[in-house]
């Protein structure tokens, strides 16, 4: 198995028991500056259909092992864990964040439904925390914005303007507005400055729907942009409701700024630091923080392009896009009032409106750090996954191998890949399945097969299907193997790949499935949008947080 991760330190056994703690008491400490970390760990389309708690992240007890060691770095945090309320799911999350060390796990008595149940606020949608946010910005600052028929009538009309796509790069290849560039939301005030081409340049920021429309905009005129800036209003949405074209499968990426542009650029995050006093960090202090991190959280984030990040990074640092760490906050930081180190370059743009906008969101503990590339303390590459409890290694088989025993129907193989994956490509007769479900679910998958020969197990990360195929194994005593090099290695010799949702012994619940890709893409809209807008009024009966408003010149406390 190449590119196996390896094990960090791991406690042998679990403590017996479960330690409970009450609906009351967690909606006091989600009010308290003190570091805590809240789970959800059903599947993401369950976290997403049937609600949660605002202030939670989303880690299913499927992909624990795979994620906990970034998304809550320090093993004395305090955690609760929570399901909807009596699914077992939790009790089995406490007990295996203890075995790996975590020393300060509760789950949630009753749930997410005792949490409703009390009349607390649970939410529907992704990344719920973000777009609750976009909604305040534009209330609390009155972010300006433009309808979709009104940007193309201006367009058509060749006017000056210029519309820049807040989201990631990939999104935009997608699908687009015909002109716009591609300058993911951090980006924007690294890049924009080069794309004005004069004083009454008009500045559109546009997304697929509002957040990232409106997040754009406001850091640019955060920033400092003297035009004209506004979001378009209900994004690529409202243009395809207006009956406008998107473009797909084109990359228009906003240039490398030019020396002028980089003057600007620091202009605006010095502007920013100042505004929003941000803290900027040398090397010193950032080893201070590190020598601090068994009492107190730090993340190192690295806010820059995945190119800029894979050609030299700091160790230990994870890769996050400013623009979709602002959009998506629950994917890196679920230590609640943790230590946030940003990691830009010596312009230091990106990380300074990604600092200002978390600070904004209620991390208090923010500070910016500008990377030195000529120092030794550089790696370069991806990222590399850190995962806790390896089990151990597990027998393979080759696709070859693979191959011959589907053929004389001799063996059962599972996908522990992600729906999505599964759906856009699979090994011909592969069933997909949810790792949280095998043990309860594998006699009937196994009565449904031919009665003997191994359990094959592929996945989309090879460290998924070494757990899968340790919990396989302690269910059956059927042998188990490990497709060496996953799906991958089966396409990599060239053997067939079918598509579509063809065998799923378990419901896809695992993944939320976009507007964009709804059979009614114009009646999920409108519900999508709805509920969007709608979170303003959600926020005004929450009470277990405050987002914090800044004038001008000076920050002002938190504001509802």
């Amino acid at each position: 198995m190449a590119n196996v991760p390896t094990e960090i330190d791991r406690e042998p056994g679990a403590p017996a028991g479960t330690v409970w703690i009450e609906v009351t008491d967690l909606a006091s400490l989600l009010q308290q500056p003190a570091e805590l970390a809240v789970l959800d760990v059903r599947e993401l389309g369950v976290h997403v259909e049937a609600g949660h708690i605002l202030l939670s992240a989303p880690l299913p007890l499927s992909r624990l092992e795979t994620r906990i060691a970034s998304l809550v770095p320090r093993r004395s945090t305090k955690v609760v864990v929570y399901d909807g309320g009596g699914e077992g799911l939790a009790e089995r999350a406490a007990a295996r964040l203890r075995t790996f060390g975590y020393s300060d796990v509760s789950a949630l008595k009753g749930g997410v439904e005792a949490w409703r149940g009390a009349g607390l606020e649970t939410y529907t949608g992704i990344h719920v925390l973000s777009k609750a946010f976009g909604e305040f910005v534009e209330h609390a600052y009155g972010t300006p914005r433009i309808s979709a028929r009104d940007l193309k009538a201006r367009i058509d009309a060749g006017e000056d303007l210029v519309v820049l796509d807040g989201r990631t790069v990939a999104e935009f290849e997608e699908f687009s507005i015909p002109g716009a560039y591609a300058c993911p939301n951090a980006e924007l005030p690294y890049r924009a400055p080069d794309l004005i081409r004069s004083p009454e340049t008009l500045v559109v920021v546009n997304c697929a729907g509002r957040t990232r429309s409106i997040i754009g905009a406001q850091a640019l005129l955060d920033a400092g942009i003297p035009n004209k800036v506004v979001s378009l209003e209900n994004g690529t949405m409202a243009w395809l409701f207006e009956g406008f074209p998107l473009q797909g499968g084109t990359s228009n990426p906003a240039p490398q700024p030019t020396p002028a542009g980089l003057a600007k650029a620091r202009a605006s995050a010095e502007r920013l630091r100042h505004r929003f006093g941000i803290r900027t960090l040398d090397r010193a202090d950032l080893t201070a923080f590190e020598r601090e991190e068994q009492s107190r959280t730090l993340y190192r984030l690295d806010v820059r392009t995945r190119e800029e990040y894979e050609a030299g990074h700091l160790p230990g640092s994870l890769w996050a896009e400013g623009g979709q760490l602002v959009q998506g906050t629950d994917q890196w930081i679920a230590t609640r009032h943790a230590r946030v180190v940003l990691i830009d370059d010596e312009v230091g743009a990106r990380a300074a409106i990604t600092a200002a906008w978390l600070i904004q969101l209620g991390w208090t503990d923010v500070h910016v750090h500008a990377l030195d590339s000529g120092s030794g303390d550089i790696e370069t590459g991806p990222e590399k996954p850190v995962v806790v409890g390896l089990p151990p290694p597990q027998q393979v088989i080759s696709a070859d191998e693979l191959k011959g025993l589907l053929d004389g129907d001799e063996a059962v193989l599972l996908d522990l890949s992600d729906s999505r994956t599964y759906v856009a490509g699979h090994i011909p007769g592969a069933h997909f399945a949810i790792r949280a479900r095998l043990a309860a679910s594998l006699s009937r998958l196994l009565s449904e097969g031919p009665p003997e020969g191994p359990i094959v197990v592929t996945a989309d990360e090879p460290a998924q299907a070494l757990f899968a195929a340790a919990d396989v194994g302690a269910a059956t005593t059927r042998p188990v193997r490990v497709l060496a090099g996953g799906t991958a290695g089966w396409r990599a010799a060239g053997l067939p790949i079918e598509t579509g949702a063809t065998r799923l012994h378990d419901a896809p619940e695992d993944y939320w499935v976009s507007p964009y890709r709804s059979e009614d893409r114009f009646a999920a809209f409108r519900q999508y949008l709805d509920w969007e807008i709608g979170l303003i009024d959600q926020l005004a009966r929450d009470r277990t947080l405050s987002f914090r408003v800044f004038d001008r010149g000076r920050p002002d406390e938190a504001l509802r």
